[in-house]
């Protein structure tokens, strides 16, 4: 299993318009081979930015990989860009191979 986060330090006043975004996408996930889950995460707020992540979780990094080069990646990063900011510099990618899971 693999898992691909972004962080994003979110300008608090552009909050509502970034979680509208996210939540109002044609998301394309589902169609792509190792595909697990989506989850979009809200964190603390500092001063100048709210901090959100987008976690996604794969079958494989090799999963992961062929997303990052498929139409529905295409799609999806389309209008990447084209919005007025609301955020503070680009997203910040983590990438985790799974070593361990321990379900309920």
């Amino acid at each position: 299993m693999f898992i691909a986060t972004n962080r994003f330090r979110v300008i608090p006043s552009e909050a509502e318009a970034f979680e509208q975004k996210w939540l109002t996408r044609d998301s394309r996930l589902k169609e792509v081979p190792g595909f697990v889950a989506f989850h979009l995460l809200k964190g603390p707020q500092a001063e100048d930015h709210i901090l959100y992540s987008s976690f996604t979780i794969w079958a494989s990094k090799e999963a992961f990989e062929g997303w990052t080069r498929s139409a529905q990646f295409r799609h999806a990063h389309a209008s990447a860009g084209d919005a007025k900011p609301t955020t503070l510099g680009h997203p910040q990618f983590e990438g985790f191979e799974v070593l361990q899971t321990i379900t309920a």
